[in-house]
């Protein structure tokens, strides 16, 4: 009985960690889906993302201890950050990667890694290296349900993942905007042909796609701090996430990113890993995927002409 609730007590930590590849790596599979390039930028707009919101719940907190103003406060800071790193996305789109749209598909790529090391390098250098903690706005306090400990930042994790997710599946199949850019995606030359803004889709898709990874950034700082380099590996195991439902499908990245998260909760006590190791686990289902079904559980396999 006690191993069942101890695996039980590993779903739900996998769970809650699972949202937040989930969320990240709908940035990854939004871009993908348009653009056909990995933007490897996107780890590193979750970090500007969690030092965002970070500064600005301190500045708005102040010396406040009142539950209900720093319960909004959060909330606020969430909104300023996505914002930001919304504009952020949009910036970096239009300076590193417009310009090389119509190059060969390494030179985005390139443009891509380079922009995350000015992004990691750069806040190394103005916020130091050193690790800060997001304080929580609540009591996190768990709560203990036959023997699972569940925390309020875990519920808030679940909840604010579910809510993102559900309102950009019902954006992108039920606005105007959101089919303009399954269009976009499907063929950009039939789309302009058709009246849509290209341009001002693939502004929209990077911002979207990093005020998600803002929030991610946010939510993930509880647990894992804030770091220059906080959004390397949690980017990388969100794409593998992205990989494993189906880049390119919005439903495969959530599906991935759960996955994901429960198997690395589940897997390494299981398998007797290290915790410094488990990573690990990430990429080798990453590598069966790849030789198993390499377009990911909810992908579709799609020719393309050379």
């Amino acid at each position: 009985m006690d191993t069942l609730v101890q695996y039980l007590q590993y779903l739900v930590n996998g769970l809650t960690l699972g949202a937040i590849y989930a969320l990240i790596a709908l940035g990854y599979t939004m871009v993908y889906g348009i653009l056909k390039f990995i933007n490897f930028a996107h780890g590193d707009i979750l970090m500007i993302g969690a030092y965002t919101g970070l500064f600005t719940y301190t500045a708005l907190l102040g010396e406040s201890t009142n539950a209900a103003w720093m319960l909004i406060a959060f909330f606020i800071a969430m909104l300023v950050s996505m914002a930001f790193c919304a504009l952020l996305g949009m910036f970096i789109e239009r300076v590193a990667y417009k310009p090389l749209r119509n190059a060969n598909r390494l030179a985005p790529l390139l443009s891509a890694i380079g922009v995350s090391f000015i992004l990691s390098n750069g806040a190394a250098w103005l916020f130091g290296a050193q690790s800060r903690r997001f304080p929580y706005p609540f009591d996190d306090t768990p709560i203990m349900l036959g023997g699972i400990s569940i925390t309020p930042h875990q519920i808030l994790t679940v909840v604010v993942s579910v809510i993102m997710m559900v309102v950009l599946t019902l954006f992108v199949n039920r606005s105007r905007m959101g089919k303009a850019m399954r269009a976009t995606s499907l063929d950009q030359a039939t789309s302009e042909l058709m009246g849509i803004d290209v341009n001002r889709i693939i502004s929209m898709t990077f911002a979207i796609g990093s005020a998600l990874a803002a929030v991610g950034g946010i939510l993930s700082a509880f647990d894992f701090r804030v770091y220059a380099s906080m959004g390397t590996m949690t980017g990388l195991k969100a794409f593998v996430a992205a990989v494993i439902g189906g880049i390119g499908n919005i439903q495969g990245a959530m599906l991935g990113g759960v996955i994901l998260g429960v198997l690395e909760s589940i897997g390494a006590p299981l398998l007797h890993i290290p915790s410094a190791l488990k990573d690990t686990i990430a990429f080798a289902v990453l590598i069966v995927i790849l030789l198993v079904k390499p377009d990911g559980i909810l992908g579709k396999n799609e020719r393309e002409k050379v």
